[in-house]
C-alpha cells in the first residue's frame, strides 16, 4: 500500500472541477465510489487468494451453497450472479479443475446440466468466508448503521439504472 496522501485528491478535484466546469458533488460521488471499490477489491482479493479463488469464484460457491440441493442450472447461476454465460463456463470450468463443483445430469430435463458444490467445496467456502468476513469485506470506516445506509443508497442506483425489478 502506498503511503497515505496528506490530502483528499479527490476533495482537491472537486474544487478544481467546481472552479473551473461547474458543479462537482455527482463527479466527488463517482470518483470516490471507484475508489472505494479499488479498495475493497484489492482487500477482498488479498483474502480470497490464499483459499485460490476470486471474487466471482466465490460469490458462484456461497450461491450454489444457498441453492436447497446445493445445485443450479448454469443458467440459473449467470441469472443470479448477473454474468454473461461464457463467464459462469469459465468460473465453473476452474471450480470444477479445482475439485470444489461437478456438473451432473438434471434429473429431469436431459437438456440441463447442474453444478453442484462438492465437500471439498463446502469446506473451502467455510474457510474463505472467515477470510472476508474478518475483514469485513474490505469496507471499513463505517458504523452497521452507515453500512446499511450505504447499501440503501447503492441500490436505489442500481434499481435506477435498470439492474433488478422489485
Amino acid at each position: 500500500m502506498n503511503r497515505p496522501l496528506p490530502f483528499d485528491p479527490i476533495a482537491r478535484a472537486a474544487q478544481l472541477w467546481e472552479d473551473r466546469i461547474g458543479p462537482s458533488a455527482t463527479m466527488a460521488a463517482v470518483t470516490g465510489v471507484m475508489r472505494v471499490q479499488q479498495i475493497v477489491q484489492s482487500a477482498v482479493d488479498g483474502a480470497l487468494k490464499p483459499h485460490g479463488l476470486t471474487f466471482a469464484r466465490y460469490e458462484a460457491l456461497v450461491l450454489l451453497s444457498f441453492a436447497r440441493r446445493g445445485a443450479l442450472p448454469m443458467r440459473v447461476m449467470g441469472e443470479r450472479l448477473q454474468l454473461h454465460p461464457t463467464s459462469v463456463t469459465n468460473i465453473v470450468d476452474r471450480l470444477e479443475k479445482d475439485g470444489l463443483v461437478k456438473r451432473v445430469p438434471h434429473p429431469t430435463d436431459r437438456r440441463t446440466t447442474l453444478v453442484e458444490i462438492t465437500d471439498d467445496g463446502h469446506a473451502r467456502l467455510e474457510e474463505a468466508t472467515k477470510a472476508v468476513t474478518s475483514i469485513d469485506f474490505g469496507l471499513v470506516g463505517l458504523t452497521p448503521k452507515q453500512t446499511e445506509q450505504l447499501s440503501e443508497l447503492l441500490t436505489k442506483v442500481r434499481k435506477a439504472t435498470g439492474d433488478f425489478m422489485g
